[in-house]
């Protein structure tokens, strides 16, 4: 039986309607890890947590105040973060999808750092790209297929809250870091989900500016 397990998202995405389904055709050997878009081979580094065990103060570089850090859901490497290209119509040109590496600056929010981003859903009639921040290294690999966008909008991020200066709260515009963040500067965006959940308290943020 395989060690790992997927995350219950119940996504469909490896085939299945539902993990339970999934874990069974993977032990019976009808199925591989890597069929499960949630996957992250442990031999990877680079697809790892990306923010490890960071410990974060209260404040951003500049000394703003966050009201919280946005950390990854549980066995994900970041903080899911939703973007739409500067040409939403590459989504459907290039045919990007689950599993890709898209490469692009976030323009429209007006950060200066190129991220690199792994694809796990993509919409070809809004061009709207659901991803993980994931290591640079990545795309500097010459065996990876960087689909590079060149600039997009950030639509949301969504991830488990820790509280600093404030809880998330619903309908609040708030300053808040994702946890992968390499400049350490803090970013607002406004609280439209709150869940309390066994793993933390799961939000999603949206309107997102720097």
């Amino acid at each position: 039986m395989a060690a790992w397990q997927p995350p219950g998202k119940n996504c469909g995405r490896c085939g299945c309607p539902e993990c339970s389904g999934f874990t069974e055709l993977l032990n019976s050997g009808k199925k591989v890890l890597t069929d499960c878009p949630f996957y992250r081979p442990e031999t990877e580094p680079h697809l790892r947590n990306i923010a490890g065990d960071a410990e974060y103060k209260d404040t951003d570089i500049i000394g703003n105040s966050l009201d919280f850090i946005l950390h990854a859901l549980p066995g994900e490497p970041s903080a899911r973060k939703v973007v739409q290209p500067f040409r939403p119509d590459l989504v459907e040109k290039w045919n990007i999808i689950p599993g890709d590496i898209v490469l692009g600056r976030p323009e429209g929010a007006g950060c200066p750092v190129q991220h690199v981003l792994s694809v796990i859903d993509a919409d070809p009639v809004t061009g709207v790209l659901t991803t993980h921040v994931v290591s640079p290294l990545i795309a500097r690999d010459p065996k990876t297929d960087v689909k590079d966008v060149k600039a997009y909008n950030m639509i949301a991020f969504e991830g488990i809250a820790e509280t600093k200066r404030n809880p998330p709260v619903f309908g609040m515009r708030q300053r808040f870091l994702p946890g992968y963040c390499m400049m350490h500067l803090g970013h607002t965006g406004v609280v439209n989900m709150v869940l309390k959940k066994p793993s933390g308290i799961h939000i999603r943020v949206e309107d997102i500016i720097i």
